[in-house]
């Protein structure tokens, strides 16, 4: 880690879900930045820096994306598989975080090499305490190759 701040991209376009993400990354204290995107059009502009996300030092690349599955305009999955098949996004960790439980998404996320999969809690309390023990993992104890 150089010292830049830490970054998280929230892609998530329901919006109780995208508050309260940003809420409780934003108390955790870990990710000094949590940028948030409301479709899988604008996550792929923002990581590849392309349209309104083109200026890095206002849109640096997130250390962390935590991916919805169903989006409007591109598809979680296409959104993760992009990622993992670009060779200068691929190392970012990709968490699905998301309401399906099916087991062909689940499937599809890991065959799409998802770094992790992860159901959204009904409950408030526990869906709080889910997000803040995934974003103390990532980017405290999880080690990152920069």
């Amino acid at each position: 880690m150089t010292g830049e701040p830490l970054c998280i991209l929230l892609v998530e376009d329901n919006p109780d879900h995208a508050e309260l993400a940003l809420r409780n990354l934003e108390e955790s204290k870990l990710a000094n930045k949590v940028f948030h995107v409301e479709d899988g059009e604008a996550a792929l502009d923002f990581l590849h820096r392309r349209n309104q996300y083109a200026d890095e030092q206002k849109f640096p690349r997130p250390h962390l994306v935590l991916l919805d599955l169903r989006l409007p305009k591109i598809d979680g999955l296409e959104v993760l598989k992009q990622i993992k098949t670009s060779e200068e996004l691929q190392s970012i960790p990709v968490v699905v975080l998301t309401t399906s439980t099916a087991e062909r998404d689940i499937a599809m996320a890991y065959q799409y090499h998802a770094n992790s999969y992860v159901s959204k809690p009904v409950d408030f309390d526990t869906f709080s305490q889910l997000l803040r023990d995934l974003d103390y993992y990532w980017l405290a104890w999880n080690k990152r190759p920069w």
